[in-house]
């Protein structure tokens, strides 16, 4: 590859600043990347993992997995298409990906969707009363799908109502394991760099179980709930509860909330109800049939026009996720 042919270390860094920026568990950013010549390497950092809340590892490469998806759309968005050859070491399970770039003309897709990467947010506030059409949902689960995961519109009352019963059950049961309670206070304000802001949660808890926020009251103004139900839920999962899966499905997450930030909608993904055995196994038999084993799930929705933008959560500066 010639130099003309190869991206500058520049853009590189730029790359990855971009894909820093994908959602995680806690804020944990549980990433690191090696720049090796004109590639990429995307590996997980297990010192940022959540040995009570995810000691399976599945949040932390749903994490990367969105970080992956960030990286690819900055690199299309700054005149690159990535290739990318997902866990290409069997020796190593924490190198996750290397990318590859070739030059290539930026669309107004590539630009839409950077913009959509700059203005997404977690925002955890109630929605508006106002539905959400299924034919949003179905379109969003198959930008999912392409990204070699599953998302399930989950759309009638009686597996909504199943659904919401397992979140709620998730939620209460986490509530009474304390090194869980312990772990999520201590990413609450945690530094500059990492953690949930209380300033991103609300502080008024939901009128519902169901929709309460794992981290209790926060700082975060907001309006009370108009209704129950009004926003709509996708689970994303795979064939199986493995390793790769979870990585697909971290990239379909980003995927599909690029796309819905461009259509002005809002996203929250839900991790409690996978988090615990009993209910993340209801899930997969009671709700999706037993076809899709789940790994997220996502609640979409509109904020009503009065509310003002929440900030961007902090990140790591650079020089901390790069490898030597």
């Amino acid at each position: 590859m010639s130099p003309v042919e190869r991206p500058s270390i520049t853009v590189l860094h730029e790359v990855v600043e971009l894909a820093c920026r994908a959602p995680s568990i806690f804020n944990s950013q549980p990433w690191a990347w090696r720049v090796d010549g004109p590639r990429l390497e995307l590996h997980a950092d297990r010192s940022r993992g959540l040995p009570a809340v995810d000691p399976e590892g599945r949040d932390l490469l749903v994490s990367c997995g969105a970080a992956l998806h960030h990286a690819q759309v900055a690199a299309a968005a700054t005149g690159w298409t990535p290739s990318v050859h997902r866990r290409p070491n069997p020796e190593d399970e924490d190198h996750l990906a290397t990318i590859t770039f070739v030059p290539s003309p930026i669309t107004a897709e590539h630009s839409a969707l950077l913009r959509a990467l700059d203005e997404r947010r977690t925002d955890r506030r109630s929605y508006s009363s106002w539905p959400i059409a299924p034919g949003l949902l179905t379109e969003l689960a198959r930008t999912a799908g392409h990204w070699g995961a599953r998302a399930v519109p989950v759309t009638d009352e009686a597996s909504r109502f199943v659904l919401e019963r397992l979140v709620a059950q998730a939620l209460a049961h986490q509530a009474t394991v304390e090194p869980v309670v312990a772990e999520q206070a201590s990413w609450l304000d945690r530094s500059t760099d990492e953690g949930v802001p209380a300033t991103t949660v609300p502080r008024l808890v939901g009128a519902s179980t169901s929709h309460r926020s794992r981290f209790g009251a926060g700082l975060l103004p907001q309006p009370d709930r108009e209704s129950e139900n009004v926003d709509g839920v996708l689970v994303i999962g795979g064939h199986d509860d493995e390793p790769a899966a979870w990585l697909r499905s971290g990239e379909a997450l980003s995927a599909l909330w690029l796309d819905a930030v461009a259509s002005r909608l809002s996203v929250l993904p839900l991790t409690q109800v996978v988090e615990v055995d009993e209910t993340r196994r209801a899930l997969q038999q009671d709700v999706l049939g037993g076809e899709v084993v789940p790994h997220v799930l996502v609640r979409v929705g509109w904020h009503g026009t009065a509310l003002q933008p929440i900030g961007r959560t902090p990140r790591r500066p650079l020089h901390d996720v790069l490898l030597p």
